[in-house]
């Protein structure tokens, strides 16, 4: 296909974009990248503006700011100067904006100093360096993350209870359908635009269920690389959002958003390639090896140090409940749902972790790199893993951290952990934490008001 040359650029871009434009013109560029949330932010430009390849620039102060937009002091020399970033594309990231009324693109971009180095607060540079890590050891990662979401009614008062939302029977979704084909026609549109909107931008859905949760659903995506993964469910994100706007209810991705219902994951599956692009959790007798064991033992010693990744929020901390679906320590066992360390069923060249710890509420560049971090450690520490957990997990000890405190608390133990994952971003993100938190307790909820007012 012939292009014009103010749109030249879509040659460097993935067939998938060529193939969704069929001639059409791009009007838009969306040059996007995740804040320290997991939030699109950025700057949109029309298509020959971002054709001339001009630099743009954000302000690294972007991620001195908390979920409610607060800027935190911390102590960064200069902090307040608005110092830019240098954003320049990645272009196997484009990628369509199906949802948009013009014919637009988004592009993540990589953030960097003035110097060309890569800022390292970024959640997606975090990544880059805990693979690089890996690729040091000639290991490769394979991840595939799990999706987990509920759609609701609406909710325009904060203060009301999220509800879920009306079926096309007319009346409200109310019961738990896990795996209901029925439960999922329910919602059909949204479903329907979801399939849509990822095949405009290229991506391949492994499958799609409905959760344990009134209205919860979830979607698999196909493994692979995971910073891709990762890049994937950055876009999933907002894209499921737009779905479900198209259709009258929200999508959220809140941890636990209904007090009666289980809460949403992303649970992660890993597996590690060695130099021979072979597993290297499995041995030449099919049997797993020491490094799936020293995997497994990193993600029981430093899941708890890492769980204010995982679990971003104070809300996040509801999940982790015996009754609500979720785990609540870091028992391992083969096929065993309860715990919060699963090995699936597979064919012994497919041997994989799983850590169902993790909540959708992360952002998934965070996620990622703070799992694939703690088995790292493992692995460098040969660390042995507790016995395999029999029976159900829910009935051993909570082994978890029980808020957002004593999740940050938990991370500043483990030097190692931070160090990994690099000690400039752990500290800017501990002090965002510790401000979300602390801004958290000034907030009287309802429960408060009815059982305590009049009776203490």
């Amino acid at each position: 296909m012939s292009l014009p040359k103010s749109m030249a650029y879509v040659a460097k871009m993935p067939d998938t974009v060529a193939e969704w434009l069929e001639g059409r013109r791009v009007e838009e560029i969306e040059c996007v990248i995740a804040d320290m949330a997991g939030v699109s932010r950025g700057k949109a430009m029309p298509s020959k503006k971002f054709s001339r390849e001009e630099r743009v620039f954000l302000p690294q102060s972007i991620f001195f700011q908390t979920i409610d937009g607060q800027y935190v002091d911390m102590e960064i020399e200069n902090q307040w100067t608005e110092a830019d970033m240098l954003l320049v594309p990645d272009y196997s990231t484009a990628t369509a904006a199906p949802w948009a009324g013009d014919v637009t693109l988004q592009v993540i971009h990589d953030v960097l100093n003035m110097d060309g180095t890569p800022v390292e607060v970024v959640p997606r540079n975090v990544l880059k360096r805990v693979l690089g890590l890996y690729k040091a050891e000639g290991w490769t990662p394979v991840v595939a993350p799990e999706i987990e979401f509920y759609l609701t009614k609406p909710n325009l008062n904060p203060n009301h209870p999220v509800e879920p939302p009306m079926a096309r029977t007319g009346r409200r979704v109310a019961s738990r359908q896990a795996y209901s084909m029925v439960a999922v026609d329910d919602y059909g549109k949204v479903i329907d635009d979801i399939y849509d909107f990822a095949e405009a931008q290229g991506y391949e859905i492994d499958t799609i269920i409905q959760e344990g949760g009134a209205g919860q659903i979830e979607i698999n995506l196909v493994h692979g690389d995971p910073l891709k993964l990762a890049d994937q469910v950055f876009y999933f994100k907002r894209m499921i959002r737009e779905a479900a706007f198209r259709n009258d209810c929200y999508a959220t991705f809140m941890a636990k958003p209904m007090q009666d219902e289980p809460g949403s994951a992303m649970h992660i599956h890993h597996s590690v390639l060695g130099k021979d692009s072979k597993n290297i959790f499995n041995s030449a007798d099919d049997q797993p090896t020491d490094l799936f064991y020293s995997f497994l033992a990193g993600l029981q010693k430093y899941v708890p140090n890492a769980i204010a990744l995982f679990a971003p929020y104070v809300n996040s901390y509801r999940r982790y409940v015996a009754s609500g679906s979720a785990p609540i320590n870091l028992e391992w066992g083969e096929d065993n749902r309860t715990t919060g360390i699963r090995v699936p069923l597979s064919g012994p060249e497919a041997r994989r972790v799983e850590n169902r710890v993790v909540g959708m509420d992360c952002n998934p560049y965070l996620g990622i790199a703070a799992s694939l971090a703690c088995g790292y450690l493992g692995m460098k520490q040969g660390l042995k893993p507790r016995s395999q957990m029999q029976g159900e997990a829910y009935d051993a000890d909570h082994g978890l951290p029980r808020s957002l405190l004593g999740g940050l608390d938990a991370f500043e133990r483990a030097p190692e952990l931070r160090e990994v994952l690099g000690a400039g971003f752990s500290d800017v993100y501990s002090a965002l934490k510790r401000h979300e938190a602390e801004a958290f307790l000034q907030v009287i909820s309802p429960w408060e008001r009815e059982h305590l007012l009049l009776n203490v």
